[in-house]
């Protein structure tokens, strides 16, 4: 009794993926990849090492955490929110970057578009971190040494013994610390996805889109986009700190500086390797 409703089953959760275009399955990977490393998260055991090696911190030293730190969620709301814009966006990025093979002259098919579209996901999101650490590490260490050192330099002189011993011990010191902001570390797929917005707002732009939650009106993906962007421009301008968005921000420009040079690259860098002479031995 139990086999029929065992295939029903099977036959219920394998045909949407059957039926899915190879990008859209990609990006169910990804999400699958992501719940993964989600789920280690919730390991006790395993905290530490995640906060070592899917975490980028910039002033860890460490590189390979900008990679890692792609695929990282810590709350399931993160992870759901990434896993819905990747399955939308990404769906429509791959479709773009597969129409663009087909205009390549002459005719030139790859394997697949997948691939195309992984080598585009993971580079953009390189790019949103490494755009989050430059200015982590350029812009934001030094001004935070300046703080501690100004706040430090120009503390006031105590008026009494107690104050006198309190600054002694370090007590200023410290509470200018305390005002000074830290550099924290970042991770999650945004800026990888916004490189994914980007582009399928520039080659779709008669779109439209709407917030799954909570549910509002369609309305156009450029003036949608826009509205993202505007709103990560506020919050770096303003010091908000639940976003990473200087990485959004970086992630964006991927997605429009791969829209207007990144597939006419590859076609000349085809023609170029497959005009270049080889000698076989």
């Amino acid at each position: 009794m139990i086999g029929p409703w065992f295939g029903i089953a099977y036959v219920a959760i394998m045909q949407p993926y059957a039926d899915a275009s190879e990008g859209k399955r990609l990006c169910w990977k990804i999400c699958l990849l992501n719940f993964a490393v989600w789920t280690a998260w919730k390991l006790r055991q395993l905290r530490g090492p995640m906060t070592v090696s899917f975490m980028h911190h910039p002033l860890s030293g460490l590189s390979y955490t900008l990679l890692t730190s792609m695929f990282s969620h810590r709350s399931f709301l993160h992870l759901a929110c990434n896993c819905l814009a990747l399955e939308s966006f990404g769906s429509a990025a791959y479709y773009y970057l597969l129409k663009e093979q087909d205009k390549a002259s002459p005719p030139h098919l790859e394997s697949t578009a997948a691939w195309h579209f992984l080598a585009f996901f993971i580079s953009a999101g390189l790019f949103s971190g490494l755009v989050s650490h430059v200015v982590s590490a350029k812009f934001h260490y030094p001004r935070l040494v300046n703080q501690l050192a100004s706040s430090v330099n120009v503390a006031p002189k105590p008026e009494t013994w107690t104050g006198a011993v309190a600054a002694s011990s370090g007590s200023v010191r410290a509470a200018a610390a305390k005002k000074t902001p830290d550099i924290l570390p970042s991770l999650g797929a945004s800026g990888a996805i916004y490189g994914a917005v980007t582009l399928t707002a520039l080659a779709f732009p008669e779109s439209q889109v709407a917030l799954f939650i909570p549910p509002s009106y369609p309305i156009s993906i450029q003036w949608g986009v826009g509205g993202m962007l505007l709103l990560d421009t506020i919050g770096i301008l303003r010091g908000w700190r639940l976003f990473d968005h200087w990485a959004h921000l970086g992630g964006a420009a991927f997605g429009v500086a791969y829209y207007a040079y990144g597939p006419a690259f590859w076609q000349r860098a085809r023609r170029v390797f497959e005009e270049s002479p080889t000698s076989q031995t």
